[in-house]
């Protein structure tokens, strides 16, 4: 009997964690069974790694192989078992020395048929968490070693079998170029372009500035969709945390650009997109777009037209900002930190309030499709923002007279660095994450801050959780000011900006 053992890595939502592959050669009728939970990719690993030891120029052992997938408990998902298992059996069968390399190494990788290498998913989660168990190094996919880098391991990249072999064996890594940068894909939007809707464009960025969440309401073509994807011109560049954390997300869910995501993700699923689309889950228990949108934006154009229970599942992730999807075998946890963006229309056919369009809609249809837009989930969006029709003038004119992304961009910048500063000790130094405790202490809030605070409430029969919201707006407001503590005048702007009078009619049935 031969006995090998070489270290993985397996990933359970974006945390990895060790496996130990441990593989044995028997006499007996040829037979390739693999044990320790493993689903349908990693069971038709045998055939990928028989092909691929063949074309290879290595020998499949004639005899009874039994692959061990340690511990035994969580389900083993993937491809990235393939590489670590063809070592094994080249180990246990002779043609591949064993060594330090098998106790210092952890290994991941995909192998097609001829014995290429391919690229896999969750090898920033994977290599972060080599480092942390002491491995020396990590074996991954050429295309994963600039990802594999960023966890401050040692990555010794493969292009096929063969050399993985002959690495196993004592030889030395051969040089590569480094990978060059990947290119952006995004088109820059500028908020320039958008004509009107000055209120708009100012709730947009103290939307980006503080990271608040916002609504716009208002008949169709007023510009909702226009301003929400010119969002992400507005944010700075990803810090190098954030980096991290976007890139371990993505890379878990299968992005292929190599290296650290730089871009900022900006996700608009569809209004037909199921709660477990939109949040995670499912046999799996897969990241939804909710999750793909940490550190970025998520867009939810026509609102109202989603599923009341997609909408409702937001609700967690709005407060938490984090997803937790539950299964029997398991419970998987999601970063889920990223500004919502929504639109929505005043009633099914558009025209609700308009001032020269007469809405067609029944009472009871209005109320129908406003009734996914539960209290709940509005009272969780810091800006609520009416869009109203765009005058002729400004729509025909030349020339625009609005600032660019740029021009915004630099005072967003300005004042994330202001609360970068304010709360150092944060996860996510921005207004709208912050936790309540650390909020009131470090927010510095004027007494007439809270009088012009009380009588909003007054008005508006705001909840606690408005309240909070209102001042953390303030706050932003404050920021972009440069001003050192909350006055009035930020309280009050920031009330406006949640729509307390016209802008609840809107969103309510007359009984």
């Amino acid at each position: 009997m031969s006995l090998a053992r070489v270290h993985a890595m397996g990933l359970r939502g974006v945390q990895g964690y060790p496996v130990l592959v441990e593989l044995d050669l028997a006499n007996g009728l040829p037979n390739f069974t693999t044990v320790g939970l493993p689903d349908d990719a990693v069971r038709e690993a045998r055939e990928r790694v028989a092909a691929a030891l063949r074309n290879s120029g290595f020998a499949m052992p004639n005899r009874r192989v039994t692959v061990n997938l340690s511990p035994a408990r969580p389900r083993k998902q993937g491809s990235h078992y393939e590489l670590p298992i063809a070592l094994a059996l080249l180990t246990a069968s002779g043609q591949v020395g064993g060594g330090e390399w098998t106790t210092r190494w952890c290994v991941v990788g995909e192998l097609s048929l001829d014995g290429r290498v391919q690229p896999v998913s969750g090898v920033l989660a994977m290599a972060a968490r080599a480092k942390a168990a002491g491995f020396a190094a990590i074996m991954v996919p050429e295309a994963n070693a600039e990802e594999a880098r960023a966890a401050g391991i040692e990555a010794v990249p493969v292009a096929d079998l063969r050399e993985a072999a002959e690495l196993a064996g004592g030889a030395s890594p051969r040089t590569r170029a480094a990978a060059p940068a990947a290119a952006s894909g995004a088109a820059v939007l500028d908020l320039a372009d958008v004509r009107g809707q000055s209120a708009a464009k100012r709730a947009l960025e103290i939307a980006a500035a503080g990271g608040h969440n916002l609504l716009f309401v208002g008949a169709p073509g007023t510009g909702k969709s226009m301003l929400a994807r010119r969002l992400p011109g507005l944010l700075p560049p990803l810090t190098g945390d954030e980096a991290l954390e976007v890139t371990l997300v993505q890379s878990a869910m299968g992005r292929a650009t190599p290296g650290l995501v730089r871009e900022r993700p900006f996700r608009a699923p569809h209004h037909g997109a199921s709660a477990a689309a939109l949040i995670g889950g499912g046999p799996s228990s897969r990241a939804g777009e909710a999750c793909l949108a940490h550190g970025g934006v998520l867009f939810l154009d026509e609102l109202a037209e989603f599923s009341r229970p997609a909408l409702e599942a937001l609700r967690q992730p709005l407060e938490d900002r984090l997803v937790t999807v539950a299964r029997a075998r398991e419970t998987v946890e999601y970063p889920s930190r990223f500004t919502l963006v929504a639109a929505a229309n005043p009633c099914p056919c558009g025209w609700r309030g308009h001032p020269r369009k007469a809405c067609v809609c029944a009472p009871n249809e209005v109320g129908r499709y406003l009734s996914r837009l539960s209290g709940p989930l509005i009272d969780r969006i810091d800006l609520q923002v009416e869009t109203p029709s765009v005058a002729f003038g400004d729509w025909a004119a030349a020339k625009t007279t609005g600032e660019t992304s740029a021009v915004v961009r630099a005072r967003v910048t300005a004042a994330r660095a202001r609360q970068r500063k304010r709360w150092a000790a944060a996860p996510a130094p921005l207004n709208a994450f912050v936790d309540a405790a650390a909020f009131r202490r470090s927010a510095r809030v004027l007494p007439e801050a809270f009088d012009t605070l009380a009588a909003a409430e007054r008005k508006a029969a705001l909840s606690a959780r408005a309240l909070d919201r209102v001042l953390r707006v303030a706050r932003t407001i404050a920021d972009l000011s440069h001003d050192d503590a909350v006055g009035a005048s930020a309280v009050l702007e920031a009330a406006s900006l949640r729509g307390l009078d016209r802008l609840r009619s809107n969103l309510e049935v007359a009984a």
